[in-house]
C-alpha cells in the first residue's frame, strides 16, 4: 500500500477498527477515511453508493459489524442476520462496483462448525453444524467470506477475508448484557471488587476452552497480510493457544485485584466446547502475536478504569 493511498476503514471506533487505524497511523498512512455511523448508515444501500462513488477508496478494512456475546446473539437473531448480511453486501459490492484495489473482510471464529475437529484449520468451514446460539451471525459471516470469494472468481477483485479468534482490548465493549466473555469478566470482578461482594458468579461450567487475540495484534496481522496475503479463502488470525473460562476467570481475578471466591452458575449455557483456532496458515505467512494474554489483560483493564466505564 502506498502511503498517500485513500483507506476506508468501516467501523474505525469499534475495537478492531480503532486498532487498525492506530497501526496505519503509526507506519505514516495519512489519507484515512472515516465514517460514523450517524453519518453513513452502511445498511442503506442508497447511502453506501453515494458514498464510494464521491470518495472512491483505494483500500477497504470491512470491520464494521453488530456484535455482541451470547446473550445478545440469541436474543437479536434476526437483526444480527439482517444488519449484518446488509452492511457487508453494500460495502463489498461497491467495493467492486468502484474499482476498489484491496479489500480486507473481517469475520470470527463462531463461522466454524460446533463440533468442529480442533484446532479449526480454515477447511473445516461448512463441514458441520453452526452453534445455534450465534447461528444467525455466523451464517451471515459466512457469506461475507464466500461473497469475497465469488467476485474473486467472478470479477477478479482482490478481496480477501480473515477470521479473528476472541478479540480483547482498547474501545472493548463492556456492556453489562452485551458483551463477550473477557469484557464482561473485566467488569464483573471490578464492580465486585469496588462493592466489596464475596462473590463473582460465572454463567457455565467454566470448561469451554477459549483462545484470545490482543485487538492491537489483530491489527498488526491484518496490516501485514494486506501486504502480502491476495488468496481467495480465508485466513486464521489468533494466538494458537487456549485456555478454561475458569482459568480465565482466575487470571482476571488476579489481574483486577479482586480478593473474594468465584461461583459456576451450571444452569446456565456453556457455548460451544472449545474453539483453538490452528494459525498454521498465518504463520506459514511469516506473522506470529506478540501480545501474552496476562499483559493484555492489564492494558485491557487499564483502558476499562481510563474510560470510567464504571463510577
Amino acid at each position: 500500500m502506498d502511503k498517500n493511498a485513500k483507506i476506508y476503514i468501516a467501523g474505525h471506533r469499534g475495537m478492531v477498527g480503532s486498532a487498525i487505524h492506530r497501526k496505519l497511523n503509526k507506519e505514516g498512512f495519512n489519507n484515512i477515511v472515516t465514517r460514523t455511523s450517524d453519518t453513513l448508515d452502511l445498511r442503506d444501500q442508497q447511502q453506501v453508493a453515494d458514498f464510494f462513488e464521491q470518495v472512491k477508496p483505494d483500500y477497504v478494512f470491512l470491520a464494521a459489524a453488530k456484535v455482541g456475546g451470547i446473550v445478545a446473539n440469541n436474543t437479536y437473531r434476526a437483526e444480527f442476520l439482517y444488519e449484518n448480511l446488509q452492511i457487508q453486501n453494500n460495502v463489498i459490492h461497491q467495493s467492486y462496483l468502484n474499482g476498489v484495489t484491496k479489500l480486507m473482510f473481517l469475520g470470527s471464529s463462531c463461522i466454524y462448525p460446533k463440533l468442529a475437529p480442533q484446532p479449526l484449520k480454515e477447511d473445516y468451514l461448512l463441514t458441520g453444524p453452526l452453534e445455534i446460539t450465534n447461528e444467525p451471525y455466523a451464517i451471515a459471516k459466512i457469506a461475507g467470506i464466500k461473497m469475497c470469494d465469488a467476485y474473486r472468481s467472478q470479477y477478479g477483485c482482490n478481496f480477501i477475508s480473515v477470521m479473528p479468534t476472541n478479540l480483547y482490548g482498547y474501545n472493548d465493549n463492556y456492556h453489562p448484557e452485551n458483551s463477550h466473555v473477557l469484557p464482561a469478566l473485566i467488569r464483573r470482578f471490578h464492580e465486585a471488587k469496588e462493592q466489596g461482594a464475596p462473590t463473582v458468579t460465572i454463567w457455565g461450567t467454566g470448561s469451554p476452552k477459549r483462545e484470545f487475540l490482543f485487538a492491537d495484534d489483530l491489527a498488526e496481522a491484518c496490516f501485514y497480510l494486506m501486504q502480502n496475503y491476495n488468496e481467495p479463502g480465508l485466513v486464521n488470525i489468533g494466538t494458537g493457544e487456549d485456555l478454561s473460562i475458569k482459568d480465565l476467570a482466575l487470571l482476571v481475578k488476579e489481574v483486577v485485584g479482586y480478593q473474594g471466591t468465584i461461583d459456576f452458575d451450571t444452569s446456565k449455557p456453556d457455548g460451544t466446547p472449545r474453539k483453538l483456532m490452528d494459525v498454521t496458515k498465518l504463520h506459514n505467512q511469516g506473522w506470529k502475536h506478540t501480545i501474552e494474554l496476562p499483559e493484555g489483560i492489564a492494558l485491557a483493564y487499564q483502558d476499562f478504569l481510563k474510560k470510567n466505564l464504571v463510577k
